[in-house]
């Protein structure tokens, strides 16, 4: 332990008195980065322009996810009449494409479109209630009708 702590110490002073006396340099200067990695360089510079457009590809796919989520949050926003986020205006201009929904959430849209419709309308909301028969309430609902057109045509007026 002692004999670190004056190494420590008296090293890089021993280090300063030396100078460069016992180091070989390379005659060619300093290694480019090219040998330094066991390449020539054309290697390296094709090596360099694929990182580059891995890179690039990378970044194209996560802006491209980065816009089918800001289309999601769009689309909920829209639904449920919540404020606009301008970040999301951004990510899916930034993306290029035309950004669509995911097929399985453009399924779970369109399902959810017809169950609200169906909820909406008045067989809908009848069946919503229970112990309703909804076959008797239709029957019922003809029968009416064709009572009134049979009264239509009797009536002297029409």
């Amino acid at each position: 332990m002692a004999s670190f702590i004056v190494k420590q110490m008296v090293g890089g002073k021993l280090k300063d008195l030396k100078g460069d006396l016992g180091v070989d340099k390379p005659e060619g200067g300093e290694k480019t980065e090219a040998a330094a990695k066991g390449m020539t360089e054309e290697e390296f510079e094709q090596y360099t322009q694929q990182l580059q457009e891995e890179k690039e590809e990378r970044e194209a796919d996560v802006a491209q996810k980065k816009a089918e989520r800001a289309t999601v949050r769009t689309h909920f926003r829209d639904k449920y009449r919540l404020p606009k986020n301008e970040l999301d205006a951004e990510q899916i201009q930034a993306a290029r494409d035309d950004v669509d929904l995911p097929e399985e959430l453009a399924k779970m849209i369109a399902e959810d479109n017809q169950e609200e419709q169906h909820k909406s309308s008045v067989l809908g909301q009848l069946s919503s209630i229970q112990n309703v028969d909804m076959d008797h309430l239709k029957n019922k609902a003809q029968a009416t009708l064709e009572d009134l057109k049979n009264n239509a045509e009797k009536c002297a007026l029409m």
